[in-house]
């Protein structure tokens, strides 16, 4: 009976002294974000989370721990807003608005797009159902922690709630032959319809004054949209002309619900409107123009106009439409057309962050927060810039140096084998649209 008591407490010392395993990590330049860069600088790692940074002279090395120089330029993790890695789908051919469909739960968490994002950079990501939907379904926010199931990925409040947000859409994607909409008209119908029906349902709820007799009978695609009602989960908008961004921030605020704006590819037509609604904008930025007629306006000056007129605006991949691996150079453009420096690395980390309603927990070096930062090469504006490492809670996760993650890095025979894009799910027997119900 000793001998157990003995070997257990050993256990639990040996767990518990892992966990808070304290690491010590020196550079010549760290980007915090939040504040300015420091040169010959510390951070310092403690149980996943971050524990000090600062100059080397000011910082305070707990006793027994080993300064480590990683040889390069430390910031924080890359925050990607909208992504669609995984190989997950959402909605089907049914109805054009189902937002009872969750994307994590079709999610394969050794899909190598993971692994190609943290050769990107990228630490934390929306993943979204398609935008062949009017509403295709709730997206998650994941870690890529290099778990090996969607469980281990999740991110979670402390409530034990799984975080993301709705995905939303409007412009040619989702018009086709019904059940699905033909005009923008009929899209916005179906839309305020769909948030009239939530209303209803919460009000019910309300009324039964949690006599369980009283209440409606349970929906979960109207349960989802309660949350968006509530303000605890955030809309993720797909839109491209001024006049459908327009429509969204109209939808917004008649219902009340809090929105991010996603592509916007006008969105330097209405920048102001934007502005006055206080709505942020995750804007793609792609160097080979073409795709669709709806995006035929958009613009690199697009970061710098919204910055001007007081939008927060971060960055997206919407991997595969742009590699995860090049998620920085996207920044790099947007700031070459005029966006500021500073804004642009806001915009790959903090702003995008707070879009996911992360920011107190990734995007910044601060003490306190998720130990979630990537070595660079050199500049992160640098065409030759290479990330050479990528930690997630305190845990190397990618390691150029490593011929297996040089792979992902790099890609060639067995770097993707398994990688699919959906970018939408469902056929709608539609000549306009091909089998993931995308417009052609």
């Amino acid at each position: 009976m000793r001998q157990i008591l003995i070997y257990t407490c050993l256990l639990v010392f040996s767990v518990y002294g892992k966990a808070q395993e304290t690491r010590a990590f020196h550079a010549d330049r760290i980007i915090p974000i939040a504040g300015a860069e420091i040169t010959d600088g510390v951070l310092v790692v403690r149980g996943g989370k971050i524990l000090a940074v600062g100059k080397k002279d000011s910082v305070n090395i707990p006793d027994g721990v080993t300064l480590e120089h990683l040889e390069g330029i430390i910031m924080p993790g890359l925050v990607d807003t909208h992504s669609h890695i995984g190989g997950g789908s959402g909605g089907d051919s049914s109805a054009p608005l189902q937002p009872d469909c969750r994307i994590w739960e079709t999610l394969n968490a050794k899909d190598a797009g993971l692994k190609k994002a943290q050769a990107g950079g990228l630490t934390c990501v929306n993943v979204m159902p398609g935008s062949g939907h009017l509403m295709s379904g709730q997206t998650v926010y994941i870690k890529l922690r290099g778990a090996k199931t969607i469980e281990g990925l999740v991110i979670k409040d402390k409530s034990g709630w799984i975080m993301g947000g709705m995905k939303m859409a409007n412009g040619t994607n989702s018009i086709r032959k019904a059940p699905f909409p033909g005009t923008r008209a009929k899209s916005a119908a179906l839309v305020r319809e769909k948030y009239i029906k939530a209303q209803e349902y919460v009000a019910k709820i309300r009324a039964a004054g949690g006599d369980k007799s009283k209440q409606p009978p349970r929906d979960l695609g109207l349960e989802g949209l309660a949350e968006v009602l509530s303000g605890k989960r955030v809309v993720h908008h797909h839109t491209h002309r001024a006049d459908d961004i327009l429509t969204v921030l109209r939808l917004a605020k008649e219902f009340g619900f809090r929105v991010v704006l996603h592509h916007v590819s006008e969105g330097w037509k209405v920048a102001h409107e934007i502005a006055a609604a206080k709505a942020p904008c995750s804007i793609i930025v792609i160097d080979s123009p073409g795709g669709k007629l709806e995006a035929v306006d958009l613009r690199f000056e697009t970061g710098g106009i919204l910055e001007k007129a007081g939008v927060a605006t971060a960055f997206h991949t919407d991997d595969g439409i742009t590699d995860s691996r090049l998620f920085l150079r996207s920044a790099a453009l947007a700031v070459r057309a005029g966006m500021s420096r500073k804004a642009a690395l806001e915009g790959l980390t903090l702003t995008a962050a707070k879009m996911l309603d992360l920011g107190h927990r990734v995007g910044s070096l601060e003490a306190g927060k998720d130990a979630d930062f990537i070595l660079l090469s050199g500049d992160p504006f640098s065409v030759y810039t290479k990330v050479k490492q990528t930690w997630v809670e305190g845990k190397l996760v990618f390691d150029l140096a490593n011929p297996q993650d040089h792979l992902f890095a790099v890609g060639g025979y067995g770097a993707s084998n398994d990688q699919k894009l959906h970018t939408n799910c469902g056929w709608a027997g539609s000549h306009d649209h091909d089998q993931d119900g995308e417009e052609r």
